[in-house]
């Protein structure tokens, strides 16, 4: 089976499944419905930033954690 990335024709090509920064793939499939898209790399991403690498490794879900703030009355 021929990877993914191998076939991006986009230019410039896509970032592999194994780069750091491989969530700024072509979008090619999206189903927001479900929750989730497949990349030009061959990463599904969820969107709850979790991702699911061609090879099978599991990306947990990475929000940016901040705080929360409130305003006095």
């Amino acid at each position: 089976m021929k990877s993914a990335h191998l076939s991006c024709r986009h230019q410039p090509p896509c970032p592999t499944a194994d780069s750091a920064d491989r969530e700024a793939a072509t979008l090619v499939v999206h189903w927001p419905v479900q929750g989730w898209g497949l990349l030009c790399n061959g990463v599904v991403l969820f969107e709850d930033t979790g991702e699911l690498l061609p090879d099978g490794q599991v990306i947990e879900p990475h929000r940016p954690v901040g705080a929360i703030s409130s305003r006095a009355a």
